[in-house]
């Protein structure tokens, strides 16, 4: 049953410019055609979101955009609720802030219990996904390769819902025990997403995807009042008529699936203790029998146990070997079973390899678990979609990237390129040197410092990209023996502390920035004028086409941009980038020639970089609100709320890392209170 409302995209205060408008007519024409598959080829900084939100606006149909981290996720969908201010934007990546998988090591005779930690704000955005998905049109999902797992089933989630209407038949009894039937917990204490409370002749519930309060007044058996409530200050937000109240989980059942389920399960786990008996594999037919007796008789008892999804399929009443539901299985389709939605795949040559590869790590672990009697082979079939699976669940796809690989190009009915930047800013210019020191030339790390001081001087500021760790903390350090302030980066600096690091260069704090392979997608620097590829000529992966084409790119926000590729040997990923670089830099001049534009360096705040993990808004916050010994003392409940408040304004602007520091404050808070009430 389809309650979809019929919201529309569109667009406001943004125009398209550069070569946006043609882009997007080309894309707009092939989706119209029917072509299944395009690819959207843009330049660094030539607004390739901007592209694909007006492509959207012309189709008006529901989208999923899949991205390969959940940074780049969340700056995405910051990026089209901007665009999209009436629409329903929404996040969906994994919920977990730590996971440790169930896996067993028979080497060493090593069991490894599943251990997750999950993040209550990200589960909550993954039901309002859904819930979007299932009451609205115009709703856009910006997903990581999470939406790919196994979900549970969409037709049991939108079933049991519940529709809670000013004048319905209802006692305060009837409606807890629903509650609880769609995993609502009952609590004494404050709310939280997934929970109720009764107070007389009020329910108070927030829901599982809100923040919000709910509260229902009972009166003559029946609904006699709705109206949503801030939990914190109280104050009436609302009064409505009706509410819907989704489950406060995806894996859902009623009585008599669970009762399926079981004998299914069982059943299984007699033909499977059958097998391990024959094969003399006592301790693992044991194993199994405790294991999974257990669970079933939680799942009577209950309605849940740990693991759950291992029983998916038996839980869904799907075939062995027959793909889980996903995310996927949300979105809108035809009366024929078709899907019927956009699907768009950001930074496509990172992510498209994710999506071919998860199914086979994931086999490898649980066909391992199986032979040994920790779980039944059915667990199998909790999975990831194969590739080809999640082919046949998208419709029309567009792949976007600046480096598209043979795969989009292959599959692809057409590239539509967008090379022309609004700002007229052209590709850098790019200079090729020599490594080996030789022949009077000092070789390329004091080639490059000579470089770098030249450009210091003029106010720029300067990026060095080296094949390792060590070799970016060693070159940092002799940067600043030689008189150049310098920082490294790399994947073992936490993330604030690499915002900061971030910041800090574009400030001015220090003048060159020496890393790895961090820089390249999604890092916006326009300060830069000068980036130095040390050892370009290493052919691998952080010396591929796709990876110096991207490194080249942090240079083309500044008009004065240029790099130097260091090399004693022409690679063929080495020439391939320098003509794609020379030919994209040939078309930008040639139209700025034509249409008159002289290229002006990109002017971006400053703040902007430290809003991508942790917001001017929520650091002003933070500072307010910080741990006051006085305040705790005096009301420590109304610090703890503040504090809650606090984070809840982060999430909702996806700012998780701040998120994360004010839960960890809350955690110190309540078992501070915890000890002072002892």
């Amino acid at each position: 049953m389809s309650r979809r409302s019929e919201g529309t995209f569109q667009i406001k205060g943004f125009t398209p410019a550069g070569d946006q408008p043609k882009a997007i007519s080309a894309l707009v024409e092939g989706l119209q055609k029917g072509l299944d598959k395009q690819t959207l080829l843009g330049a660094t900084g030539t607004g390739k979101t901007f592209t694909i939100a007006n492509v959207i606006q012309h189709m008006q149909k529901p989208t999923l955009v899949i991205a390969h981290n959940k940074t780049l996720a969340a700056q995405l969908a910051q990026e089209f609720r901007t665009f999209f201010p009436d629409a329903a934007v929404h996040y969906f990546v994994s919920y977990y802030d730590y996971y440790q998988p169930e896996a067993y090591m028979p080497v060493t005779d090593t069991y490894i219990e599943k251990d997750a930690q999950i993040n209550e704000e990200i589960d909550r955005l993954r039901h309002a996904s859904t819930q979007a998905l299932l009451t609205r049109k115009d709703t856009i999902i910006v997903a990581s390769v999470s939406c790919i797992y196994g979900l549970g089933s969409p037709k049991d989630y939108e079933r049991e819902n519940m529709r809670i209407s000013v004048g319905d038949k209802a006692t305060k009894v009837d409606l807890m025990q629903k509650f609880v039937n769609i995993y609502y917990e009952r609590t004494n204490a404050d709310l939280s997403p997934g929970t109720f409370r009764a107070l007389g002749n009020r329910i108070d519930i927030m829901p599982i995807s809100e923040t919000i309060m709910l509260q229902i007044e009972i009166a003559g058996g029946k609904v006699s009042h709705l109206q949503t409530v801030d939990p914190v200050s109280m104050k009436v937000l609302s009064v409505v008529d009706d509410y819907f109240i989704f489950p406060a989980k995806h894996f859902i059942s009623d009585v008599p699936t669970r009762e399926r389920a079981i004998q299914t399960i069982e059943a299984e786990l007699k033909e499977r203790l059958l097998e391990l008996d024959h094969d003399g594999k006592i301790l693992e037919a044991e194993r199994l029998k405790r294991r999974t007796r257990y669970d079933v008789a939680m799942i009577r008892e209950v309605g849940f146990c740990q693991g759950i999804e291992n029983y998916s399929r038996h839980l869904s009443g799907k075939q062995p070997g027959e793909a889980p539901d996903t995310l996927l299985e949300y979105f809108p389709h035809t009366a024929d079973g078709k899907p019927d939605f956009l699907t768009v795949i950001d930074e496509s040559h990172v992510t498209l390899p994710q999506l071919h590869g998860m199914y086979a790590g994931d086999q490898s672990r649980k066909q391992t678990l199986v032979e040994y009697g920790f779980r039944l082979p059915s667990a199998k079939d909790n999975r990831p979609l194969r590739y080809e699976e999640f082919e046949t669940r998208v419709a029309q796809t567009i792949y976007v990237s600046a480096t598209p690989g043979e795969y989009e190009r292959k599959e692809s009915a057409q590239v539509v390129e967008q090379i022309i930047r609004p700002t007229g800013l052209l590709d850098p210019r790019l200079e090729l040197k020599p490594v080996e020191e030789k022949g009077g030339y000092e070789g390329q790390v004091h080639h490059f410092i000579k470089e770098a001081v030249a450009d210091i001087k003029k106010g720029g500021r300067v990026i060095a990209t080296t094949l390792t760790k060590k070799m970016a903390e060693n070159l940092s350090e002799y940067l600043k023996e030689q008189g150049v302030k310098a920082e490294y980066l790399h994947s073992d600096i936490k993330t604030i502390e690499r915002i900061q690091i971030l910041t800090n260069f574009r400030k001015g704090g220090f003048d060159c920035l020496v890393g790895v392979n961090l820089l390249r997608e999604g890092l916006d620097l326009p300060e830069v004028t000068l980036i130095g590829i040390l050892d370009a000529d290493k052919e691998g992966f952080l010396r591929s086409e796709t990876s110096l084409i991207q490194t080249i790119g942090r240079a083309a926000r500044n008009v004065n941009g240029r790099v130097i590729l260091y090399a004693d040997v022409m690679t063929g990923s080495l020439q391939r980038a320098i003509d794609e670089t020379n030919r994209r830099r040939t078309i930008q001049e040639n139209y700025n020639k034509e249409h008159d534009i002289t290229p002006t360096t990109i002017q971006k705040n400053i703040k902007d970089i430290t809003e991508e993990l942790q917001s001017e808004h929520a650091k002003a916050v933070n500072m307010e609100l910080s741990i006051d010994e006085k305040l705790f003392k005096k009301n420590p409940d109304k610090l703890i709320k503040l504090k809650e408040k606090a984070m809840k304004e982060a999430v909702k602007i996806l700012d998780f890392e701040t998120a994360a520091i004010l839960r960890d404050e809350l955690t110190v808070l309540k078992e501070k209170l915890s000890k002072t009430e002892k």
